[in-house]
């Protein structure tokens, strides 16, 4: 299940009105989490890390080639933090439609960790409305289609089949390591 449907599972479809002059614009805050670990072992090779939550599970992460895993050791403190948000915005007749992809990768100032973050804007149409369930299809770029009950009846009634929305979701994660005490 990709971010997007399982925040409009969450959230449902809503619609708020940011101003009757402006474009009607909700936003569904998705989850932040916070996980804290420690590193228990380090593949150079592999590029994986081995980590202990608090709880005492086990998590393996393979990272990436702009990783300094050379910096991480055992005994490392790692705190990652991850953020997702979608915005919803009812399109004005005629505007064009977007799909659009962007990511960044931002390295901390410590010797070990940083920030991703990815934001996708797609246009979606709407071609089904049922007030008595409530519901809303919609259809989207690459053959998308998504159909879900609708939590908020008052901002379903606001739109009609052929209208468009955009959708704009964002997530990151921030991750920090702190070197073990000796």
């Amino acid at each position: 299940m990709s971010r997007i449907t399982a925040a409009l599972l969450c959230g449902g479809l809503v619609i708020g009105v940011a101003g009757q002059a402006q474009a009607q614009v909700k936003v569904i805050q998705g989850d932040t989490e916070t996980v804290t670990a420690t590193v228990e072992a380090v593949e150079q090779n592999t590029r994986t890390v081995v980590m202990r939550t608090k709880d005492g599970d086990l998590r393996t992460v393979q990272l990436g080639p702009s990783a300094q895993i050379a910096n991480i050791h055992v005994g490392d403190a790692v705190n990652a933090t991850y953020y997702e948000n979608i915005v919803i915005r009812k399109k004005p007749a005629g505007e064009a439609d977007v799909d659009t992809l962007e990511a960044g990768v931002h390295r901390g100032n410590t010797k070990a960790g940083g920030t991703v973050g990815l934001q996708q804007t797609v246009t979606a149409t709407i071609t089904g409305v049922d007030q008595n369930v409530p519901s809303i299809s919609l259809t989207g770029p690459r053959g998308w289609t998504y159909s879900s009950k609708v939590q908020d009846k008052q901002a379903l009634a606001q739109v009609k089949v052929g209208d468009k929305v955009d959708i704009t979701w964002t997530e990151a994660i921030l991750v920090a390591v702190t070197p073990a005490k000796k």
